[in-house]
């Protein structure tokens, strides 16, 4: 698109536990694609992408941080100059445990990113009757217990997500984009 001045760039990294819907939810935003087998992400990858906003090119870096244990000492290289984060948890109920190492990734982007703005997903929203989200104050990815933990953290906001069906997915990376750009640009 000829016209646009390219104004800023961004790095933006994607943490969470493994399995939770990283790297397809990067994928849809960035591609439009689903790809239904998991395949675990080693260290990290990167992808690229472009935003316009304001008649300003704003280009994004996006780095996929591998969740794995195995790969913590090597995380912390990969956030320097890190501009945005998000913090992927799973609503499906084979990996609700992924809502209680939220507090983990958090403390983990403070201390390697500082005052950062931070989105949280709430992602496989597909494989769940949302209504159980309102009525059980009980299960860990309520809505109450998540609202609870944005409330009590510096997080934007949280998005439902599906990377399958797209729900959420280009609004949620949007909101991110967009708190980057005006937290810099104004």
């Amino acid at each position: 698109m000829s016209g646009y001045e390219e104004d800023f760039k961004f790095k933006i990294i994607v943490v969470g536990d493994p399995s939770v819907g990283k790297t397809t939810l990067i994928r849809k935003y960035t591609t439009g694609a689903f790809q239904k087998d998991y395949i675990a992400t080693l260290g990290a990858q990167f992808s690229k992408y472009e935003e316009y906003l304001e008649g300003k090119k704003v280009r994004l870096f996006i780095w996929d941080i591998a969740g794995q244990e195995t790969f913590e000492l090597m995380r912390k290289k990969f956030y320097k100059g890190s501009s945005g984060a998000i913090i992927v948890f799973s609503h499906a109920p084979e990996e609700l445990e992924s809502f209680d190492h939220l507090e983990k990734w958090l403390n983990e982007l403070k201390k390697f990113c500082g005052d950062i703005p931070i989105a949280l997903f709430g992602n496989k929203i597909d494989l769940i009757d949302e209504t159980e989200l309102f009525s059980n104050e009980d299960k860990d990815n309520s809505d109450f217990n998540v609202t609870k933990f944005v409330n009590e953290h510096t997080i934007i906001e949280y998005f439902k997500t599906s990377a399958l069906t797209g729900q959420g997915v280009i609004e949620a990376f949007q909101k991110l984009v967009r708190e980057l750009y005006f937290k810099v640009s104004r």
